[in-house]
């Protein structure tokens, strides 16, 4: 397992930070933008890509899951889905609880 910088408390990251954050080229997320629906940086000014801490913390997973657990490219695809389809699910059923218990 490689160990990875901590990520800085801070809003927006160039693909640059992003890259040196997640040990991987800046095409290499370029690349991963198009498989993964789930990864969409915000683009301003000249079409430069600005990542929020929640997506830095998505590439992490990502890398992890092709570099360390060996998945292919659909693999981890449907990997994310089902966690979070599980993640969704678990929202659903605390509100029923909630509703259940007013």
């Amino acid at each position: 397992m490689t160990l990875l910088p901590p990520i800085p408390a801070k809003r927006y990251f160039t693909i640059g930070e992003v890259a040196d954050l997640c040990g991987v080229k800046s095409h290499v997320l370029r690349y991963w933008e198009q498989e993964f629906v789930q990864l969409r940086p915000q683009k301003r000014r000249g079409n430069r890509r600005y990542y929020q801490h929640h997506e830095v913390i998505l590439i992490r997973k990502i890398r992890s899951l092709l570099y360390e657990e060996g998945f292919t490219i659909g693999g981890a695809r449907n990997r994310l889905e089902e966690v979070r389809g599980s993640l969704k699910l678990r929202e659903e059923l605390e509100a029923v609880v909630r509703l259940l218990s007013l």
